[in-house]
């Protein structure tokens, strides 16, 4: 199995919020390709959202209850990609021989 500090942060959150990690060796497995998956779905979700967040921007007639949904959907997207950045970040310094 991988050392503990090589764990791989899942795009998705356990009981009460708490992070999920995959201990495995295989790359190539059905849990890392899931989570390959759900990580591809979560940026291209965040792609989307921004392009409605820019066309809200333009809209004059957007109202407050425009703006209170946007900002959830913006938070829950940030939190997504922040996520999958963290883990990439990890899986990256994992695999870089330089770093100590």
């Amino acid at each position: 199995m991988t050392a503990p500090n090589e764990l791989r942060l899942l795009p998705w959150s356990g009981p009460e919020g708490k992070p999920c990690y995959l201990d495995t060796d295989d790359k190539a497995g059905y849990m890392s390709r899931l989570a390959d998956n759900i990580e591809a779905v979560q940026l291209g979700t965040a792609a989307e959202l921004l392009k409605h967040a820019s066309a809200t921007l333009d809209d004059q007639d957007a109202g407050p209850e425009d703006w209170q949904r946007l900002a959830r959907e913006l938070t829950r997207a940030l939190r997504d990609v922040l996520r999958v950045a963290t883990s990439r970040g990890h899986l990256l310094a994992g695999s870089d021989p330089q770093r100590p």
